[in-house]
């Protein structure tokens, strides 16, 4: 009897089970060591964009009054032209719809920042009525004029910078879009305007890939 017992199987180590949980616990600590470094880069990410967002400027400001911008403009053309957008920015202010519409040509196209498409007077005057009585009420229009040229004596290409901002509080440093106007003088005489094109500015994307390729920068801002 004596034998047999000597040859009992010997109890499993006490070591084992905390083999098992060590074990058990290595996927949490990867997982961990995943979060952490997805974090960090996030942070890094972020940290990058908000630099070069703050350190992208632009050279090319333009001028602050229309009639300041250098054209080679018909008799008293220019300053129609300065008229037509002066009172553009002021029905805005007001939150004009009508006064804002009657600046359009009948078949106007506006192209929104966005990429809203409206053609027609008609059209534009009631998206900017729903507009001014909603999220853009109360505010109004700063500009900076970069170029006006005429091509003949009744067509004109204004572009220039733009954004908006609140009641009176102070013009926004940086114009955060670029606009194209196309101004006809119609069979009354008056000026008004056939298309405007709105475009929101990406400065990092423009920064970027002003890097890439350095030869796709703008002359104005070499």
């Amino acid at each position: 009897m004596n034998d047999m017992a000597e040859l009992k199987v010997p109890a499993p180590a006490a070591s084992a089970p905390a083999d098992g949980a060590s074990a058990s616990r290595r996927p949490r600590r990867v997982k961990r060591a995943l979060a952490v470094s997805a974090l960090a880069l996030g942070l890094a990410g972020a940290g990058a964009y908000v630099w070069l967002a703050g350190t992208s400027g632009v050279d090319a400001t333009g001028e602050p009054e229309c009639a300041g911008v250098a054209s080679a403009a018909p008799a008293g053309s220019h300053a129609q032209i300065c008229d037509v957008l002066k009172r553009l920015t002021e029905a805005w202010g007001r939150g004009d719809a009508d006064a804002y519409g009657a600046l359009f040509t009948e078949d106007a196209t506006y192209t929104t920042y966005v990429g809203t498409h409206y053609q027609g007077r008609r059209y534009i005057t009631e998206a900017h009525r729903a507009l001014f009585g909603g999220f853009l009420k109360g505010t109004r229009l700063a500009d900076s004029y970069l170029g006006i040229r005429f091509y003949g004596p009744g067509t004109a290409i204004v572009t220039s910078r733009g954004d908006t901002y609140k009641g009176e509080s102070e013009k926004p440093g940086k114009l955060s879009k670029t606009q194209t106007y196309t101004l006809v003088r119609e069979g009354d005489g008056a000026w008004r305007i056939a298309a405007f094109h709105n475009t929101k500015r990406q400065s990092v994307m423009e920064r970027i890939s002003f890097w890439f390729a350095p030869d796709t920068r703008p002359e104005a801002e070499r």
